[in-house]
């Protein structure tokens, strides 16, 4: 995705928003994927440098960073999505739908300061748990713990429901009203077609399948990451292990519904293989 995407940006004055969003989001998840293999590496083999300096506030500030930028990231490929193709008749979308090329920029710039305002309070929250934990005995106990740990509580629920929360409604009501308007216009078609199979039909069919399968993807992580957030899970529990098995499985298959959905990042893999077997030959 990545690949098809930046090749048809490079040498391009303009880039087109739905490239832009798509690098966006590609990007940051498989920067994300670095970033968690690279904690997994410092835990196992820096483990008391990693807790003893600043390693643990930086590696979960930029992981919290990183997942908000996955999340805003695919709100704005749904809100994209449902103003190029609904067809509403609204003076709003229509103004919408005439300035979202130049106005996508400023969605990508304003996700990433989203993302990084709701992520710095973490930093803090890691630094002040780690100290009671490492504290004495003697001027700790679990009752000090539990109350610094409600002190900060509730600064980062407020900021991390914001930085979860709009992007979730994005997506959802702009997938929801493109599912609508398909299924409208579908249903149109219906009643006007033939015996014969339409293509177009078949690609509205399809089309409301792909966007289905991104609301469904999208809104499972949100579920799962939100758990994995507050801890309401216990560590090493069955459920806990579920949420992180659909948290890596979300964005793989939100990804593989792209590639299904869109020609231009099926064919690349054909056009590669191609010329790899020209070349060999």
């Amino acid at each position: 995705i990545l690949a098809a995407s930046s090749s048809s940006c490079i040498g391009s004055k303009t880039w087109p928003p739905y490239d832009m969003i798509v690098i966006s989001l590609i990007s940051s998840r498989i920067t994300l994927q670095c970033w968690i293999i690279l904690d997994l590496f410092l835990t196992i083999f820096c483990e008391p440098s990693y807790f003893e300096e600043n390693i643990f506030g930086v590696m979960k500030t930029g992981y919290m960073f990183l997942n908000y930028s996955n999340l805003w990231f695919g709100a704005w490929l749904s809100v994209l999505y449902c103003v190029k193709v609904a067809s509403f008749t609204q003076s709003f979308f229509i103004w919408l739908k005439l300035r979202i090329a130049r106005l996508v920029p400023w969605m990508l710039l304003t996700s990433w300061l989203c993302s990084f305002t709701a992520a710095i309070p973490f930093a803090w929250d890691a630094y002040s748990v780690h100290e009671n934990i490492t504290a004495p005995s003697s001027m700790t106990n679990s009752s000090a713990r539990r109350t610094t740990r409600k002190d900060s509580l509730g600064l980062l629920i407020l900021l991390s429901n914001a930085g979860m929360g709009m992007p979730l409604i994005l997506s959802v009501v702009s997938s929801i009203l493109l599912i609508g308007s398909l299924w409208i216009h579908t249903r149109r078609m219906q009643n006007h077609a033939s015996g014969f199979r339409d293509p177009s039909l078949e690609a509205h069919m399809k089309a409301i399948k792909s966007v289905f399968s991104f609301l469904i993807f999208y809104v499972a992580y949100f579920i799962a990451f939100t758990f994995l957030l507050y801890n309401f899970f216990l560590q090493f529990s069955t459920p806990k292990s579920i949420c992180i098995a659909v948290m890596a499985a979300g964005p793989t298959g939100h990804s593989i519904v792209l590639i299904w959905s869109n020609p231009k990042f099926r064919q690349l893999p054909a056009r590669i293989w191609h010329h790899t077997k020209c070349s060999v030959r």
